[in-house]
Order: C-alpha cells, then structure tokens, then sequence
C-alpha cells in the first residue's frame, strides 16, 4: 500500500520528467521544478508527485509537511467559495492520508484512522469522489491488518464502487487488491486470486510498478496457501525484482520475509535464514513494528525448525511485543471509538441538514398560510370597504330618491295648484261670457229690428 495513490497528479507532471528514469534523478527533477515554482498550487503539486516518488519512508513525511504548510497557510488566504480554496482543500485531504499511512505503518492504529477520517471528511467536502474512493480503501486495508474482516469489506466495497462510478483504472486496480486479501482471509481463496488476477492485469495495462510488484506478490501468497510453493517462489522473486528497481526498502523486508517464509514451508531452514535476516535487519532500520514482527515470527519458527530455542524464544517475545503494540485493546477501542466518532458526526450532519430541510420547508410553508391569511384578511377587508361603499352609495340614493319624490309631490301640487287656478280663471271667462251674452240682443231681435225699419 502506496502513500496516497493520487497518481493522476504525477502524471500531470510527467511532461516535466519523463526522460528522467532512475528515482534520483525524477527526485532531482522535481527539487529543481519545486524550487523555480512561482505559485503555491505549483509546489502542491510537485511536492505530491515527490512524495509519490520517493521510496524512503524517512524522507518523503518532510515533503509531506510542507504540503500539508502550505495548503493550511493558503486555506487562510482564500475566500471558502473560490476554486483555488477547493483546490487547497483538495492538498490538505492528500496530506491528512499521507499522515494516516504514516501512522499506520508505524503501528500507531489509533493516529491513522483519525487522520485517514479528517482526510475522508475533507474529501467529502469538496465531493472528491477518487480521493474519497482512496481514502475508504485505506481505511479498509486497516480494518483488515486489525482482523475487522466485516469493515475491512464494507469500506472496501463501497472505495470499489466509486473507482467504478468514475473509471480509475489504478484506484480499481487498488481496491480488488484489498479485496483479494479480504477473501484470503475469510477463506475464500479462489475469490481472492481472481481479484488479484484482474488487478494485475490492470496495473500492466497503466504500467504501475509497484502495483504489479504487490499483485505478484498476493498471487504468491495464494499459491503458498494452495502449497505450490514453486510457483509461490516464481512470483515472489518477480516481485522482489521489482521492488528493488523501484528501491522501496520497506517493500523489500517484507517481499525477503515473505521468501524466507516458502523456503521455511519447504524445510529449506538455512536458504530461509538468510533471507528472513535481511528481513529484519531492513525492518530495524526502517522502524515499523508491522515489518518486525513478520520477521520476528519466521525467524521464531526457523530457529525452532533448527532446534535453537534460545533464539526461538528471543524474536517470539519480539515478535508479542510488536503484535502487541500494533493490535492491542486500547489500539482496538480507540481505532473503533474514532470510528464511531465519525459516523457519529456524518449522521449528525445528515441529521442536521435534514432539521434544516424541514425547517426551511416548515417556514416555507408557513410563510405560504401566512401570505394566504394576507389575502384572506385582504379580501375580507376589501369586503368590508365595498360593502361601506355600497351603503353609502345605497343611502345617498335613497336619500336622492327622497329629494326626488319630494320634489315630485311639490311639482304635482304646483301643477294641482296651477291646474285650478286655470279653471277658475276658465270658469270666470265662461261666466262673463256668459254675462256679456245674456246683455246683447240675439240675432233675431235684431233681425226684426232691422225688418221693421
């Protein structure tokens, strides 16, 4: 297991350093590109790629502490919405998974999964599904050195569906690896080569040597397991080949010890001596008690196979002691509370989010009846003020009416009036009329007036 796995950011940078081959010299490559940088995102960059490079478990945690420096220094910076923020973040993820792989192989459980966790929760943050991915993976290969077959495969399932979800070829490469493993363990043993069969096949295909190394190495440890230690031999000196062209030291312990352990299945007591003291000499050197003490058990039972119990007996007690310090209780309970303090925590947040959910749409909705009681009140009171509008227009009418009728009656009495006083003045005319007739003569009297003249 590599430091982080972000190998899309070494390629990024292989324009820069293809011809050069050796390590050193892509080593030397990316000081001279690191020290010429002009921007932070720059440095990131070429600081990851060298931790990437770098085989020496001594050396790359410095260039480590510089990336994890300056993506902190410029999370300060930057405002939490621009895109050079999200990238910072992206940095201090990587960080945080360098430090839990750090912890890890030091046998220090309960430091790795909890930088491995704030790695996880920044990676989640900024919706990194390959760095999530990677970052599940880790903590599924540390559920599985601690023996949590159960978690070791729920995180691991769920790192191989999101390599899937976004075709990365070496992170999918990388989880059915652990997920081999995982079947070894759980004693399905022909699941598991068939894993590390199709991961070997994709790391030929991007040409991921220490990929390849590993899965050579796992298909070793099958065969050993079926007892075809020929075979087991084969493919573990491919391995160690590999690994020493890459110079990874803590590779090499572990691929000399795992050669000690075939020959010691097949009573080669001395061939495995030999390799097994390599293997811990190396492992020494190093300082990681997960290396120590695979070295610490072959030699107990290669020196027990050689009937020298004195030194039998000293790499057995070194051999408790380092298992110890690697997977005791407390190492146990505390990998388990930090655990549990995480989903804690996610589902806490899930839970808030959703509190807030129904809080906005509680408010929503109030604010809905309340702008419905708005316009009910409204319509009421434009109600009201129609209905104030139509009595008074109502009273004014009626009050019009009155004047109307009022005056109607006056008129017809002026008329009555008027009307009487043209008949009396009528009946007056008839009368005098009548008067002026009774006083002339009528035509007769006249007529015999004229006739006797």
């Amino acid at each position: 297991m590599k430091k982080n796995y972000y190998i899309f950011l070494v390629f990024q940078l292989q324009f820069l350093i293809s011809p050069c081959i050796a390590q050193n010299r892509v080593i030397d490559s990316l000081k001279v590109i690191l020290k010429n940088a002009k921007h932070d995102t720059t440095r990131c960059n070429v600081l990851n790629a060298m931790i990437e490079v770098e085989s020496n478990d001594a050396i790359w945690p410095k260039y480590n502490e510089q990336l994890k420096s300056i993506s902190e220094k410029n999370l300060k910076l930057h405002p939490s919405n621009s895109i050079l923020f999200k990238m910072y973040l992206k940095y201090s993820a990587l960080a945080f998974n360098n430090l839990g792989y750090l912890a890890e192989i030091k046998g220090d459980i309960s430091n790795a999964i909890g930088n491995y966790i704030k790695s996880l929760k920044i990676s989640e943050k900024i919706e990194d599904k390959i760095g999530i991915g990677y970052i599940l993976n880790n903590i599924g290969f540390l559920y599985l050195d601690q023996g949590e077959i159960a978690k070791a495969k729920e995180y691991t399932f769920k790192s191989l569906k999101l390599y899937k979800e976004t075709n990365t070829k070496n992170g999918i490469a990388y989880a059915l690896n652990t997920l081999g493993l995982i079947y070894i363990k759980n004693n399905e043993a022909n699941k598991g080569l068939e894993c590390f069969t199709n991961s070997l096949k994709i790391r030929e295909e991007i040409n991921d040597k220490f990929g390849i190394s590993v899965s050579l190495n796992n298909i070793a440890d099958f065969y050993n397991s079926e007892g075809k230690f020929a075979l087991a031999l084969e493919y573990s000196s491919k391995s160690l080949k590999i690994t020493e062209e890459l110079g990874d030291k803590r590779g090499i312990a572990y691929l000399l010890n795992n050669i000690a352990a075939l020959h010691l299945n097949q009573k080669n007591y001395n061939i495995a001596l030999g390799y097994s003291i390599n293997s811990m000499k190396l492992s020494k050197e190093l300082g990681y008690p997960s290396n120590i003490k695979n070295a610490a058990n072959i030699l107990t039972k290669i020196y027990k196979g050689k009937n020298d119990y004195k030194n039998a007996l000293l790499n057995y007690e070194l051999f408790i002691q380092m298992r110890d310090s690697i997977s005791n209780e407390e190492t146990k309970k505390a990998s388990i509370k930090s655990q549990l303090k995480y989903e804690y925590e996610k589902k806490a947040a899930a839970d808030s989010v959703k509190v807030a959910e129904e809080k906005k749409l509680t408010t929503v909705k109030f604010k809905h009846e309340q702008n419905q009681r708005y316009f009910l009140y409204g319509g009421l009171g434009l109600t009201v003020l129609f209905g104030i509008f139509m009595f008074n227009r109502f009273r004014i009418t009626q009050k019009q009416k009155s004047i109307i009728e009022q005056q109607k009656t006056i008129v017809e009495m002026q008329k009555h009036i008027v009307e009487e006083k043209q008949k009396e003045i009528i009946d007056s005319i008839r009368y005098a009329k009548r008067i002026q007739q009774s006083l002339m003569p009528t035509e007769k009297f006249i007529e015999r007036i004229l006739n006797k003249k």
